[in-house]
């Protein structure tokens, strides 16, 4: 008979809390790579005095246990099941706002989150349907992960949404991608990650849209063609001259991201969610082992 990993609910509440303050100062290594590169290919001055700025920022933030940024965002939780693993799924989901709760109580970090009609602060980090929990599988024995993203709004005010239709063709999803980088301009804080989401139904292809902008860079979009729209347009967007910061360069984005899924044959939906230039995130995996906390 096959072991059971059993999860117990103080590790994920601690867990929950823990990657929400690393995700807040401790930027991952693709990212600070991923400025590196740009710093060494950046043509404009001005660019390469804004990134050197920016890198010095997250230096002293990190050396400091300071945060990357004052906005600690919507907590995001993605949740990833492994087979042979059993938990309480109400109880997990309440283990993950504890957390969070403790969090920015205890730390303390500064709440973002509002009653969107009252404007209320709980002050907690927490409120109707946030935190924000994803839930997803894999095939992985007896193993479970969490990952954290604090989505900023200054990023998340870059969120674009169009309901193509298939006659459009590959030059109307460019051209939407394109127009929205351009929308965005420097309000979202770049360099950026692009991510584009396309494909699905409204909802979910948003949701792609996010966990292409939420993925490491080097990674690839497992489809083919869209690892070749994800070169094309990353060439586009970065010969804009928005730069970092919005203040003109080559350095607009770190990359373009793209997540597909099969849609209907009369349309075409494309998302665009942008992830700032300090692309935040940390992960928990939980195995028969423990617990390994890690980007």
């Amino acid at each position: 008979m096959t072991d059971t990993l059993h999860i117990a609910m103080d590790a994920v509440e601690e867990a929950a809390k823990l990657l929400y303050i690393r995700a807040l100062k401790v930027l991952p290594d693709d990212i600070k790579q991923g400025f590196a590169r740009l710093d060494s290919t950046e043509s404009d001055g001005l660019a390469r005095s804004v990134l050197a700025t920016m890198i010095e920022n997250i230096a002293v933030a990190e050396r400091t246990d300071n945060l990357l940024c004052q906005d600690t965002g919507i907590p995001i939780y993605n949740v990833t099941i492994g087979r042979n693993v059993s938990f309480d799924g109400w109880e997990l989901k309440q283990a993950i706002r504890r957390g969070t709760e403790r969090a920015t109580r205890e730390h303390p970090l500064r709440s973002s989150v509002v009653h969107p009609l009252t404007r209320v602060n709980e002050h907690t980090s927490c409120g109707l349907h946030v935190p924000v929990i994803n839930l997803d599988f894999s095939d992985e024995d007896r193993v479970l992960r969490i990952e954290m993203v604090p989505k900023g709004s200054g990023s998340e005010n870059g969120s674009f949404l169009q309901m193509l239709i298939p006659a459009d063709g590959i030059a109307g999803i460019k051209r939407f991608v394109v127009d929205a980088a351009i929308r965005a301009g420097g309000k979202v804080c770049p360099p950026t990650i692009l991510g584009v989401g396309l494909g699905g139904t409204s909802d979910l292809c948003m949701h792609l849209a996010k966990v292409a902008a939420t993925r490491a860079l080097g990674s690839r979009c497992a489809d083919p063609e869209g690892a070749k729209l994800e070169q094309e347009l990353g060439e586009a967007v970065n010969s804009l001259g928005i730069g970092p910061q919005g203040l003109g360069g080559d350095s607009t984005a770190f990359a373009v991201h793209v997540e597909l899924a099969a849609t209907h044959i009369t349309m075409n939906p494309v998302a665009v969610n942008v992830q700032c230039h300090s692309a935040r995130r940390a992960s928990a995996t939980f195995t028969a082992s423990g617990v390994e906390i890690g980007f």
